[in-house]
């Protein structure tokens, strides 16, 4: 982002971590523009990501000008992306999603079985064109959608699914409000997690069901 040239906040949510991740994390808001948010108790990576867009809205002074990016913490999402993201926010998009190109190596057995279902999401779901991955949850956001997004959503949270169902929920919630979507390609390292995901097939399967009956 140093060598990008834009101001930027990071944001980081310990979501009631046992690991000692606050510990980890602390040092660097000495270095960086670093805000580090807590929940006592883990309240799971939908909540948790709805709290992050708040705090991120909440600290925006130029919402049509500004962009938020989400990107998962366990090292599979690829930050060289960003700088992407945000001059296609510059270009004139309110959504950029990028497209994660994962191949077969290390996919989790949970994504392989959500991504053979899409056709049956796609559905039920109007994902905007020309997003072929809405199952990526590195995406950019101007601010000015997600709050037109929230606005609609009155006091519920945008997002209540954990993963990749989350990441479908808040596409689901900001389309209607989106005049402009691109996508851009970015690599997938599944090989950087230092730990195995929680997103198990047998969940994968019952947030699908419980998606398809909303």
């Amino acid at each position: 982002m140093a060598d990008f040239g834009r101001d930027y906040r990071v944001l980081f949510l310990d979501d009631g971590s046992t690991d000692e991740t606050l510990d980890v994390v602390q040092p660097y808001s000495q270095v960086l523009p670093l805000e580090i948010l807590r929940n006592e108790r883990r309240m799971g990576h939908g909540p948790a990501l709805s709290r992050l867009i708040e705090a991120a809205v909440e600290r925006c002074s130029y919402p049509r000008r500004d962009a938020v990016v989400t990107l998962q913490a366990d090292f599979t999402d690829e930050p060289s992306a960003i700088p992407a993201l945000v001059k296609r926010i510059e270009g004139g998009a309110d959504l950029v999603v990028a497209r994660q190109e994962d191949g077969d190596a290390g996919v989790p057995l949970a994504r392989r079985f959500v991504r053979r279902g899409l056709p049956w999401l796609g559905r039920k779901f109007e994902i905007p064109e020309p997003i072929s991955d809405p199952l990526s949850g590195l995406r950019a956001y101007r601010v000015g959608l997600l709050k037109r997004a929230m606005r609609e959503n009155g006091d519920e949270p945008l997002v209540r699914h954990d993963g990749w169902a989350g990441s479908l929920e808040l596409l689901a919630a900001v389309a209607p409000h989106t005049r402009r979507v691109e996508e851009t390609p970015s690599e997938v390292r599944y090989d950087r997690r230092a730990r195995r995901s929680r997103q198990t097939l047998w969940k994968a399967a019952r947030d699908y069901l419980d998606l398809l009956r909303r």
